[in-house]
Order: structure tokens, then C-alpha cells, then sequence
């Protein structure tokens, strides 16, 4: 299949373009490389992708991968721009288009609404635009747990009412599984919203808990610690969310195009709630060094607790979530201290 990745540069995209590539796919990537966060981990990424970032720096131009040579490429581009993307699906033609990118962060959604509307939003009603007027056959994408709010029923089930957002992030993600109905209902062809839970791993975002404490615990820094602890996460492994939305792309539509289910949502997590502190205490453990916890109360935007139910998946896809905790965090140690210790090496 040949397959639209956009976020390719982020944590999630990634991931599934290097596995999609390595399984024989054609895959192009998209991102427009924001600086929300540092933009040389998103280099660096793209970099195990074969592509270089000399070329990856500039807008609209397409480069090929020298690892996966005609099998990925990538280009820089925003989402919004309503000239080149629905120049780039009339050249690539493309069969699938998974849809991994978007302003993220709840916190950061109080700072700089504007960002959000016009990724999350707008940038999204120009990939429907583009899949209804190109024939797309599966339109993949993420939402999130965000979605649920302050839902009082765990486990989170996609039955469940979403009616009350707390962030405006939140209320993008809900935005989006709104478009996609009315897309799939009007223009008829498939669309699949996979809300993501907590996912950490090799690669994370610098401004997700995983990576905050391990880089304030290694510089003997304070951690912050919300609600004085008493939160709660469904963390899922990088590995396992891939394997999820590689069996979502992969999978056959062909009893859902019978039974007429043109639109689909999904949890997609670990199936179980860990504590925010047996989560600190498993980095502890693995850095062999205590955090200094500044323990503080809850943030506007943030929720106590999340618990996918991804029974769904299971049943439909042979999803099997199953990296326990411990194992998680050391990997993404490991990937750290390698990572960091490559980058101060390239410093000097």
C-alpha cells in the first residue's frame, strides 16, 4: 500500500512510518517540524528514517530516504496549507492516510489556543477535503483519552458520553472524531479515530512525564507532582500503541464496508491504570537515584484518572498490549542515556 504518514517527525508517526517502511509499504511522511518542542530530537528522529536533515529543513521539498530507498520519503509542509497538500495526494495517489499529527499538549493548549484551531481544526478539515477528493480508501487517525473528560467510569469505554472537555486540546480531539463522522456519512468512505492514552517509550516528547522525570532526576532537579500524587495513567508502550495502529491500517475493511460501519472509534492503550507513583518509583528504581518530589496540586486541564477499555480492539484487530511497566521504563532509559550521550559527544 502506498500510505500518507502526517506527524512523521513526532513520537507516534515516527514510530509507525519506520515500522510500515520496514514491513515493504510505500510511506510518505509529513510534518512542518514546529518548535513546540526541541526540533533537533525531531531531526534526529527523521534522521533514522534516512532522511537528511539538510533537506528535511526545507518546506515542500520532497526527500528520499537513503535507508528505505523507494520505500519512504518525506516533506515538510503544514497541514493548513490548502495549495500544496491537495497538490501532494493528486502526485502520490495515495491508498491510506494515517493521521498522527497535531498541536499537542493539554497544558500548552491555556497558552496558545491559536495553534491548535489551526492545526487541529483547520489542518484537519483539509485532510478530509483531500481524502474525500482523492478517493482515499481508510482514513486512520489519533484522538485522545483527553476526549473523556471528567468521566467518572473507569474503565473509559467508547460508549461512554463525551460531552464535557476540560481543555481546549480536548475539545479539538472530539472535534475531529465529529468531522470524520460527518465525512464518512456524507462522502462514504472510511474513517477510524484511535483514542490514544498515555504512550511513552524511546523517542518521547520532552514535555510528557516519562521524560521530565528522567532528565529532573539525572540533573538532581525537583520533579512536579500533580495532585500530590493521587493521579492515575493507562501508560502504553511505544511498541505496543505501533502494533495497534499497523493492524488498524493493515486490517481488512471488508465486514465493516458490508455491514455499512463506515465510521469507527477505538481506545488504544495498555488495558490497565497505573499509579503516578509506583510509575515514579519504576524510574527510581531503574536511574538507582530517589526524585526530590515537589508535590503539587491539580492543573487546570488535567484529569485524576485514565483506564482504556480496548476490548474493541482486541475483538476486531488481535490487539495484545502486553509491555508491563517495568520493562517500558528501561527501555526508555536506555534509549536516554544513549541519546544524550550521542548528542553532548556531537557538542563537543
Amino acid at each position: 500500500m502506498k500510505i500518507l504518514i502526517t506527524g512523521a517527525a513526532g513520537f507516534i508517526g515516527f514510530h509507525v512510518a519506520l515500522k510500515l517502511a520496514r514491513q515493504g509499504h510505500f510511506v510518505v511522511g509529513l510534518d512542518n517540524i514546529n518548535d513546540y518542542y526541541d526540533t533537533n530530537l525531531k531531526y534526529a528522529r527523521l534522521a533514522q528514517l534516512g532522511i537528511p536533515r539538510n533537506c528535511a529543513e526545507r518546506f515542500l521539498e520532497k526527500c528520499d530516504s537513503t535507508l528505505f530507498e523507494g520505500q519512504f520519503s518525506f516533506v515538510r509542509m503544514h497541514l493548513e496549507d490548502r495549495d500544496a497538500l491537495p497538490g501532494l495526494f493528486k502526485s502520490e495517489k495515495f491508498d491510506v492516510v494515517c493521521s498522527l499529527a497535531a498541536q499537542a499538549g493539554v497544558r500548552y493548549s491555556l497558552e496558545n489556543p491559536d495553534a491548535y484551531i489551526d492545526s487541529n481544526i483547520v489542518g484537519f478539515l483539509n485532510l478530509l477535503e483531500c481524502c474525500r477528493h482523492h478517493h482515499i480508501k481508510h482514513l486512520v487517525y489519533a484522538s485522545s483519552s483527553s476526549v473523556y473528560g471528567l468521566n467518572k467510569k473507569i474503565p473509559f469505554s467508547v460508549d461512554d458520553p463525551v460531552d464535557n472537555p476540560v481543555s481546549l486540546y480536548a475539545a479539538t480531539k472530539k472535534s475531529n472524531e465529529l468531522m470524520a463522522h460527518t465525512y464518512s456519512h456524507l462522502y462514504k468512505f472510511p474513517t477510524t479515530g484511535l483514542r490514544f492514552f498515555t504512550v511513552y517509550g524511546p523517542w518521547g516528547r520532552p514535555d510528557m512525564a516519562m521524560f521530565l522525570f528522567t532528565d529532573a532526576i539525572l540533573k538532581d532537579e525537583p520533579i512536579k507532582v500533580f495532585n500530590y500524587g493521587k493521579m492515575e495513567r493507562d501508560f502504553t508502550y511505544i511498541d505496543d500503541i505501533v502494533e495497534g495502529v499497523v493492524r488498524v491500517i493493515e486490517g481488512g475493511l471488508e465486514k465493516r464496508l458490508e455491514n455499512k460501519w463506515l465510521y469507527k472509534l477505538y481506545n488504544i492503550g495498555n488495558n490497565n491504570s497505573v499509579k503516578l507513583l509506583d510509575f515514579i518509583e519504576a524510574i527510581e528504581e531503574n536511574l538507582q537515584k530517589e526524585a526530590v518530589r515537589e508535590m503539587l496540586p491539580m492543573q487546570p486541564g488535567d484529569v485524576e484518572r485514565t483506564w482504556a477499555n480496548v476490548d474493541d480492539l482486541i475483538t476486531d484487530y488481535g490487539y495484545k498490549p502486553n509491555t508491563p511497566i517495568t520493562e517500558g521504563v528501561r527501555e526508555f532509559i536506555n534509549w536516554y542515556k544513549s541519546y544524550y550521550a550521542i548528542t553532548a559527544k556531537s557538542a563537543n
